[in-house]
């Protein structure tokens, strides 16, 4: 195991410890319920940013900081904050439509968590998993070219867009997102935070990894 390695396990048990200890568990509770923005924030700048370092690993074989780290961190951070409220605002849709018999399944848990997860993950999830891409090829093109203009048409060409959506929309989504957000929500409010945080490292490794496997595609003069 390299130094980096180590290193970063060291942090994943750390942020696990703080998560499960009694004590600093119910100040994550209580924080979450009082500041659900600022908790989201912090939970994706954290987690997500782990997830996007640990997808480099893989790829590359060693531990390496890409450019603009603590943008994309912040970055992480504010999709962090728009995942809190599209949680609220799906599942009390979703609860609504079963309530109204517009979907079946009223009053099973089971309903809920599945039905919640199909329709976010359809809805929100490819346009979220596309924001960050354009976000961090953006970053990507600013540090390529020393910080000249980058226009958003330079960045949407720079995309594979045939892989996102090959792997990331097509695969991603059916045989990872939504299974995993099915448990998410079939567990109680105060702990789809906890599962919610640790699926923050599996989307940076998994938007990470996608972005490092595609094939190049060369850039145009700046």
């Amino acid at each position: 195991m390299k130094k980096g390695d180590f290193v970063w396990v060291l942090t994943l048990l750390a942020v696990v410890a703080f998560l499960v200890l009694p004590i600093t568990h119910d100040v994550f509770i209580q924080f979450t319920a009082r500041h659900p923005y600022y908790a989201g924030f912090i939970k994706f700048l954290i987690l997500a940013t782990m997830g996007e370092l640990l997808a480099i690993r893989i790829v590359s074989g060693i531990w390496k900081t890409p450019p603009a780290l603590v943008y994309r961190s912040i970055i992480w951070g504010l999709l962090g904050m728009g995942m809190v409220l599209m949680f609220e605002c799906f599942a009390a849709g979703t609860k609504s439509a079963m309530a109204k018999g517009l979907l079946p399944g009223n009053g099973s848990p089971y309903a809920f968590a599945l039905f919640v997860s199909i329709i976010m993950n359809s809805v929100f999830g490819t346009t979220f998993m596309a924001l960050h891409r354009i976000t961090d090829t953006y970053l990507d093109l600013k540090f390529e070219y020393a910080n000249a203009q980058v226009t958003f048409k330079q960045v949407l060409d720079k995309i594979d867009w045939t892989g996102f959506v090959s792997f990331v929309v097509c695969r991603t989504i059916p045989f990872f997102w939504i299974p995993a957000h099915t448990i998410t929500f079939s567990l109680p409010p105060e702990y789809r935070v906890l599962m919610a945080a640790f699926l923050g490292i599996a989307l940076g490794g998994i938007l990470g990894f996608a972005k490092k496997r595609a094939p190049k595609v060369p850039s145009k003069a700046i």
